[in-house]
């Protein structure tokens, strides 16, 4: 039998993990000096409900080994004799480390052939890794073997396509993922930065004016990027808006050709801490691993906008030239 676990940064609803048995190792998560333990002391709702009313930005801290091995250990005693762990990106967190730890123990401990583990460095973020542990879970259930999880997850975790934008650029500048210049810039032009995953680390590839144009961004990269054989489902994400989110869903149904599932699932305290309130995020599997940075996307909108004023300008010129057609043919 094969336990798929992870730490609690994957962001998964109860549901699933319920329904697959997802075992989950909490972060520890500080909120004016009182600490919590993720989605077990805390809920999503309850901590976005905290965030908008602090000054001073949560920390949170990386599940310990002994955590990771508690699981690992109770998954021995329910019958599991394969421990597949997935953890969040090591440029973003030390939870893989954490759980690299356990695994060295846990090799120690049972030394029976038949007990195998593997950990796996998502290079993902919140529901990314997510993405990879529902994948995993959903081929095990059609009857994929350990070999075969640990294949997928290490040949497929880096095509994990992300995008991430925030509402409100404050807590960005809180954590220093902005500088204040860049973040004065933003607030007065209004502008999202979308956010995606550069080799395990956050960076913006982004930036737009308008709610309305970033949701337009995910569609058309989704359109030109996306694997349909390996995307069977889509998880969107958000953190304190979910009407955002069903807007993008339904953006997805009319403007795309995907027809699998689409999951609205909520972010948790971890990227929420950053992220802040009002923040949306999109998740499915692309071909290859495509190039995707600020100033390809920014060359792109140039274009797009000269296309437009092309179009305009030719437009008023043969509008003009029909004019003065009929000028003159009235003489």
């Amino acid at each position: 039998m094969i336990k798929i676990m992870a730490d609690s940064t994957c962001d998964l609803s109860q549901e699933v993990v319920e329904q697959y048995k997802i075992s989950i190792a909490p972060l520890t998560i500080t909120i004016n000096d009182k600490d919590y333990l993720d989605k077990i002391d805390i809920s999503s709702d309850e901590f976005y409900k905290i965030l908008g009313s602090i000054d001073v930005l949560p920390t949170t801290a990386m599940p310990s080994p002994k955590k990771f091995m508690t699981i690992m250990d109770q998954a021995i005693e329910e019958g599991y004799t394969e421990i597949l762990c997935i953890c969040m990106s090591s440029g973003t967190s030390g939870s893989y480390q954490s759980a690299k730890v356990a695994e060295e123990y846990f090799q120690e401990t049972y030394t029976d052939p038949k007990y195998r583990i593997h950990v796996v460095d998502s290079k993902s973020m919140s529901h990314g890794s997510g993405y990879l542990i529902l994948k995993s879970a959903i081929l095990r259930e059609q009857g994929a073997t350990f070999d075969e999880l640990v294949s997928f997850n290490e040949q497929y975790k880096r095509n994990v396509k992300h995008f991430l934008s925030v509402d409100d650029l404050d807590n960005l500048i809180k954590s220093g993922r902005l500088t204040n210049v860049s973040a004065m810039i933003g607030k007065v032009l209004k502008v999202k930065p979308i956010m995606s995953m550069r080799d395990g680390k956050g960076a913006i590839v982004a930036k737009l004016r308008g709610r309305k144009k970033v949701l337009q961004h995910y569609i058309t990269e989704f359109n030109k990027r996306v694997d349909l054989d390996m995307t069977k489902f889509i998880i969107v994400g958000y953190t304190s808006d979910r009407l955002v989110a069903e807007s993008l869903e339904i953006k997805i149904r009319n403007e795309t050709t995907f027809t699998g599932d689409i999951y609205i699932m909520q972010m948790g305290t971890a990227v929420g801490t950053h992220v802040g309130l009002g923040g949306l995020s999109m998740y499915f599997i692309e071909k290859g691993h495509q190039h995707d940075g600020l100033l390809m996307n920014e060359m792109n909108q140039m274009l797009e906008a000269n296309k437009k004023l092309t179009k305009f300008l030719t437009k008023n010129e043969l509008v003009k030239t029909f004019e003065e057609y009929r000028a003159k043919m009235k003489k």
